[in-house]
């Protein structure tokens, strides 16, 4: 049900924007681009506008979506701690120095395109590296350090892009970082969609093989080690692959917030605790979440857009407050 939901949201993003178009003429434009039909009524210029900037945004948005959902579930799993996101290693902090450099002072600009999603994926590697060091201590890497290191961290990584904000004379710039401080996907392209796609889908793989595991850590350490895992090393193993796809995710979009916070908490409460099943759950209700948080972002100052960050956090807080209000939640196998 959920899967066919999808399908109709993707069909609506595709539809929402300042030329009208409509289902059929979509349908019909895809099918004539696989060469299953022969012609199409379809103009160029709708061609190129389904085809060229609205398919690949909706793709890209399906893909955030999904990514950061089920790398929100991985880590709350992980640090057993149900206020968990993506973003607590400090992904997205460092990502924005490596887009606010780029932007504003020209780093990287050898890279041409490629400069801003390059240095925001450095720096969102950079940043969850320190944070990983300083919660290393002794062999092992505890679950506590490792919180507070990422909130440290992220504390000087925004205070570094503030100060950058603050020393700039560029408006435009400054518009600019802001803008992708919270989220956009204004800049999809097909170029840019397969670098996230193929690591979604080896995250994903590693993630759903690995749900034993991470349904044995919602019950603590000490019975997870007792059953026989390898507590360090798969820890550093979703620490790893969680960073991985969430800094490729940020780099393409910005930071977005609240989707890794609140969809696995909508899927626990829909399916329980089992991530066999809270993981591809996850992964379609974030992408559904993102699709139409996009054509809320596009609809609401139209033709101006709105960064989705603003959306999803009017849409999550409300939700997720309701949610911690009801009696019967609870995260894991207890509070």
């Amino acid at each position: 049900m959920l899967f066919i939901i999808l399908l109709c949201s993707a069909v609506g993003g595709i539809m929402v924007g300042s030329v009208g178009i409509t289902p059929a003429l979509i349908i019909e434009v895809l099918l004539y681009k696989l060469g299953i039909i022969s012609s199409t009524d379809a103009s160029n210029a709708q061609q190129i506008i389904i085809m060229e900037l609205r398919v690949p945004r909706v793709l890209l948005a399906m893909i955030v979506g999904a990514s950061l959902a089920i790398c929100g579930a991985a880590i709350q799993a992980l640090v057993k701690n149900s206020i968990a996101d993506p973003y607590i290693l400090g992904v997205s902090s460092g990502a924005s120095v490596g887009a606010t450099s780029v932007i504003l002072l020209g780093a990287f600009s050898f890279l041409g395109v490629y400069a801003l999603s390059f240095a925001a994926f450095l720096g969102a590697i950079v940043a969850v590296s320190i944070v990983f060091l300083l919660a290393h201590i002794g062999g092992r890497t505890s679950m506590i350090r490792l919180l507070l290191s990422g909130v440290a961290i992220s504390m000087v990584l925004s205070a570094l892009t503030n100060f950058m904000l603050m020393m700039s004379k560029e408006q435009g710039g400054i518009q600019a970082v802001m803008h992708w401080m919270l989220g956009s996907l204004g800049g999809a392209k097909w170029n840019n969609i397969g670098i996230p796609a193929v690591v979604f889908v080896i995250v994903f793989t590693l993630l759903t093989l690995s749900y034993r595991q991470l349904n044995a850590l919602l019950l603590g350490t000490e019975t997870a080690a007792t059953l026989g895992i390898n507590i360090e090393r798969f820890r550093i193993f979703i620490i790893i692959i969680v960073s991985l796809l969430t800094g490729v995710v940020v780099a393409v979009s910005g930071s977005i917030g609240f989707v890794g916070l609140i969809v696995p908490h909508i899927a626990r409460m829909l399916v329980g605790s089992n991530y066999k099943v809270v993981l591809p759950l996850s992964a379609l209700l974030g992408a559904i979440f993102i699709v139409w948080a996009d054509m809320g972002a596009r609809i609401a100052i139209a033709p101006e857009e709105m960064p989705i960050g603003i959306i999803t956090a009017l849409c999550g807080s409300p939700f997720f407050i309701w949610m911690l209000r009801r009696q019967r939640y609870a995260f894991g196998e207890g509070e």
